[in-house]
């Protein structure tokens, strides 16, 4: 069963991804919708918690479903001595190792970067950790509410004068995967220059803090610690979500006096305008619960969508906050094949998210769902390892192919 040709820039490039649960399978996708072969390696006794993920059979499991489309999967018991021969044999004829295993695992399995590089000297290993490989706390497993901590995102995130709540979104696990996808692909660079391969340590934790930006360097520049603040801009106001009829909300951000002026006059509310309290920036930020509380008032009633259009075409920064639901038939991302509708061998066709960009040369096609698991196997060891079927029958029985 040999796999059709999909294009795009990483054909030809096979990775071999040895991940868990987020973070690492986000990688593996990102460099699949570039075009590349990622392999998936793993076993019923080692399964990938994401196919247990939403209390349905393992090849069915939504969040495996959604982070895995157009990879592969094949079967290995990395804890028997053959199953570990036939990994050496697929590392062998790959470009890229991609792991985000529990610390140490991989070195401890005989697939640290020196022991890979005897097996192919210009392979390519990016290794995902919490904190890297080297950091305070490098042998210790992390999942995404860590990094948010660690990182210094949560401490920022919550209202005003209250503690800190926070994110219950995982910006650390795609973060990551895309910094690892980046930073694979500079590898592969490199090694198409000198021909040498070379280890990626990629740590969440600084994933995640290149994310919090200016706010590391707040405190040396203006003596004061940032916090929590809401929705809260030094330089806007009004910044924030206001409610709209229906539990629609708009997003509004007032960037100068002008557009000040022109909400006050799309509200058609003259006592607003009217409010010295609210002429200018500094006011306005000095009055903002009185703003908000304001603002909150005029925006109930109104159609979001409606209202955002009118303070656009008034010059002021306007959108309805869209939900899961307004995204999904937003004819636009559909157009622009946001949306793809992938083949499922359950289910038929169903939409995944595409890859956030365009290329007008080399797309590479999306059309395949998440995989069975070892869906793959007869391609892994027949074409790739060049393995007989009954020799493949016979590690199956015997639970190498696990």
């Amino acid at each position: 069963m040999k796999t059709p040709s999909r294009g795009g820039p990483l054909e030809g490039v096979r990775v071999l991804e040895i991940t868990k649960v987020w973070a690492g399978p986000y990688a593996g996708k990102l460099l699949a919708y570039l075009g590349a072969e990622v392999i998936k390696v793993e076993s019923n006794t080692n399964l990938d918690e994401m196919r247990a993920y939403g209390g349905v059979d393992i090849d069915n499991a939504p969040y495996f479903l959604s982070l895995n489309p157009e990879i592969l999967s094949v079967q290995v018991n990395m804890k028997s001595e053959e199953g570990m021969r036939y990994l050496h044999e697929m590392i062998a004829r790959s470009d890229i190792v991609l792991n985000n295993i529990r610390p140490g695992a991989m070195e401890r399995s005989g697939l640290g970067y020196e022991d890979l590089r005897k097996i192919k000297p210009d392979i390519i290993s990016v290794s995902m950790k919490m904190y890297g490989n080297e950091g305070p706390l490098g042998y210790q497993t992390g999942y995404a509410p860590c990094f948010a901590a660690l990182g210094g995102l949560n401490y920022l995130i919550g209202y005003e004068d209250e503690a800190p709540t926070g994110s219950n979104i995982r910006y650390g696990d795609t973060t990551m995967g895309a910094a690892a996808a980046f930073a694979a692909i500079a590898a592969l660079m490199h090694r198409e220059k000198t021909g040498e391969g070379q280890f990626v340590d990629v740590s969440a934790v600084e994933c995640v803090s290149s994310m919090v930006g200016d706010s590391l360097f707040e405190y040396s520049l203006t003596g004061q610690s940032p916090r929590a603040d809401g929705n809260r801009h030094a330089d806007m106001a009004p910044h924030g979500c206001y409610p709209c009829a229906g539990e629609d909300w708009i997003s509004l951000a007032v960037a100068s006096d002008d557009e000040w002026r022109a909400l006050c006059a799309t509200l058609g509310d003259a006592g607003l305008a009217g409010d010295a309290r609210f002429a200018a920036l500094a006011g306005r930020q000095a009055n903002l619960a009185a703003l908000d509380a304001r603002l909150a008032e005029l925006t109930a009633p109104q159609d979001a969508a409606e209202l955002a259009e009118r303070l656009r075409s008034a010059g002021v920064g306007a959108f309805k906050s869209l939900n899961s639901l307004d995204l999904v038939s937003d004819e636009a991302l559909w157009r622009r094949e946001f949306f793809r509708l992938v083949s499922d061998h359950k289910n038929g066709s169903r939409p995944v998210l595409g890859a956030p960009w365009r290329m007008s040369r080399t797309q590479a096609t999306i059309t395949r769902g998440a995989p069975k698991l070892g869906e793959h196997n007869a391609y892994v060891y027949g074409e790739i390892l060049g393995m007989p079927q009954d020799k493949l029958d016979q590690l199956i029985a015997a639970k190498v192919v696990d």
